[in-house]
């Protein structure tokens, strides 16, 4: 039987498509602080300029919550894509997991034979040296 792979994530990454790796990031960027920060800076910021200067936008901000409601629509679609991939990233890592478990199961399965053989090749020269195998091997 084969071993699995000993790093699973490089093998992983190297095989995401241009797709899953910009759902990836964005996913990461969208929820850090800095990104948070920078939204809530551009709110306050278009609501301070659409209320004493420029007015492209004037209360209740409709084109700022037309925007807002793309961006959420986007986001959702966006955190999909990165929550199906997490999915995938989980059962692949539980396949793994099996894989390793039986492949170990198989070695210790092993290791058990060749510890029950050396035991029985140590009962045999016991007997042929005229040792009692219960006896400690420091006394005679």
């Amino acid at each position: 039987m084969n071993r699995p792979l000993t790093n699973w994530h490089t093998h992983a990454k190297e095989s995401l498509t241009p797709g899953q790796r910009a759902a990836d990031r964005l996913r990461n960027w969208m929820g850090s602080w800095a990104f948070i920060g920078g939204f809530v800076g551009v709110m306050i910021a278009w609501a301070v300029i659409n209320t004493t200067s420029l007015r492209w936008d004037p209360y209740p901000y409709i084109l700022l919550n037309l925007f807002l409601s793309m961006l959420a629509g986007l986001q959702g679609a966006i955190l999909l894509i990165a929550a199906k991939r997490q999915d995938a990233i989980a059962a692949a890592l539980a396949q793994h997991d099996f894989e390793t478990n039986r492949a170990a199961k198989i070695e210790i399965e092993e290791l058990m034979a060749v510890n029950r053989r050396q035991l029985e090749y140590i009962q045999l020269l016991c007997v042929q040296h005229g040792i009692r195998p219960e006896q400690d091997a420091g006394t005679p």
